[in-house]
């Protein structure tokens, strides 16, 4: 294993707040991810923050259903033309959920600039999410420099679990050693886990060398919910919904056992 990121420090102490999620590669559901745990730690009460970091490509004002109520937006803010809570856009249902958007254009983003905002975020919000674009650029380095957790996504297959595993090595170089890193396995059939060169747990937690917070099963629920701006934690709380709940918990500080598969 490569590393696990962080010390071995109580759960509540190791869980920050301002929290980065990075993948490897795209199409392993790493914003709806983020959508997911933001509505499940406002709806538990906290204040929370989505920065759509993903210049460009931009969709967390679409799997939130915000398309028509964001006009500024992070490169705004980052360009001192207006404050943070005058770009954040409050979610309609979830009332205690805002969004800061992504700029429209393919613009870089100053990573210093982004480390910075996130630290301010930290005192204005008792969580912050940073759904950075897919792959290991400059961005992620200032990403992970200006939080207190990461969240490496990663789909059971190999060539994923490799892209995650050079996430990892690039956010511990932004964020330093003592950065704690969490892996999250997502889109997982577990009948299927480590038969016909498929990765079991394991496998993932070695390749890519962060500590398990969550396993969330394929379900073909999310994929009917999200292009509509449905959200699926808002639907119900089974399947991949209920999987994020329990991980939203574990970042408020929570023992939620993580779910145990058998070796094949």
């Amino acid at each position: 294993m490569r590393r696990c990121g962080g010390s071995s420090r109580g759960v509540m102490e190791e869980m920050g707040k301002t929290i980065f999620v990075a993948s490897g590669k795209g199409g392993v559901g790493k914003s709806t991810l983020v959508t997911g745990l933001a509505v499940c730690l406002a709806s538990m009460g906290s204040e929370v923050l989505c920065i759509d970091a993903d210049a460009g490509i931009r969709s967390l004002d679409l799997l939130l259903g915000l398309t028509d109520r964001t006009s500024l937006d992070l490169g705004d803010v980052l360009a001192g033309t207006c404050g943070l809570r005058e770009a954040a856009v409050r979610h309609d249902r979830v009332r205690t959920l805002s969004l800061l958007n992504a700029p429209a254009g393919d613009e870089d983003i100053d990573p210093t600039a982004l480390a910075a905002l996130e630290r301010y975020a930290a005192n204005e919000y008792d969580f912050c999410l940073v759904d950075c674009a897919a792959g290991a650029g400059a961005a992620l380095r200032g990403a992970a420099r200006g939080a207190s957790l990461g969240i490496i996504v990663a789909a059971p297959e190999p060539a994923s679990i490799r892209g995650a595993e050079r996430a990892a090595v690039v956010a511990a170089d932004g964020g330093g050693a003592e950065l704690p890193l969490r892996l999250v396995l997502n889109r997982v059939r577990p009948e299927l886990m480590g038969r016909r060169g498929i990765p079991n747990a394991d496998d993932a937690i070695d390749g890519v060398g962060a500590r398990l917070i969550g396993i969330i099963p394929e379900d073909p629920r999310v994929g009917a919910l999200s292009p509509a701006g449905r959200i699926p934690v808002l639907e119900g709380v089974d399947g991949a919904a209920g999987a994020m709940l329990r991980i939203a918990r574990r970042l408020r500080g929570e023992r939620v056992p993580l779910p145990k598969f058998r070796k094949r």
